[in-house]
C-alpha cells in the first residue's frame, strides 16, 4: 500500500531515519525552529535498505548545520532532503562531525561544565562513542541527545 502525505512546496525531508527514532529528531526540530506549517512524521515506513525507516517532512525550515549535527547523532543514516518548487533540489546525507561544541550537555553530574560556564565539547570517537573534553567520559550518542 502506498504512502499518500502531502507534497511540500518548499521545505526539508528528513528521509532513513533509524525506525522508531523519528520523534527525537522531530524533539530536535521543534527546539530550533518553529514549526507553524505542515510537518508529518511517518513511523515505520517500509524501507527497501533498512527493512524500516521514519520519515520527517517540515515545510517553510531548511536545516543548518547544527541542527543537522544534532540529527547524525541520532540517525547517522538520515538522508536531508531539499524541496524547491515542490521537487528535490538537494540532497545529502547527514555525517557526525569530528567535534560537538556548545551543542550538548555532559550527562556527567560531576563534569566542570555542569558547575562553571564553560562551553562543552565532544569529539567522535567512534559511531558508538563520542568523548567529553573536560571529563573525559565516554557516552553513547543516545546518551547525550
Amino acid at each position: 500500500m502506498p504512502l499518500l502525505v502531502e507534497k511540500i512546496a518548499e521545505g526539508t525531508v528528513i528521509d532513513h531515519i533509524r525506525a522508531g527514532a523519528g520523534n527525537r529528531v522531530l524533539q530536535v526540530l521543534s527546539a530550533s525552529y518553529p514549526l507553524s506549517k505542515m510537518a508529518a512524521l511517518i513511523i515505520n515506513a517500509p524501507s527497501k535498505k533498512f527493512g524500516r525507516k521514519d520519515i520527517v517532512k517540515i515545510e517553510g525550515v531548511f536545516i543548518d548545520e547544527k541542527t543537522a549535527n544534532r540529527i547524525a547523532l541520532i540517525s547517522p543514516t538520515a538522508t536531508l532532503n531539499i524541496i524547491r518548487k515542490s521537487k528535490v533540489a538537494d540532497k545529502h546525507h547527514v555525517v557526525m562531525p569530528r567535534a560537538l561544541s556548545g551543542l550538548l550537555k555532559c550527562p556527567n553530574p560531576k563534569c566542570i561544565t555542569n558547575f562553571e560556564r564553560a562551553e562543552t565539547t565532544f569529539t567522535h570517537v567512534d559511531n558508538d562513542h563520542l568523548r567529553c573534553r573536560h571529563c573525559e567520559r565516554l557516552f553513547a550518542p543516545e546518551e547525550l541527545t
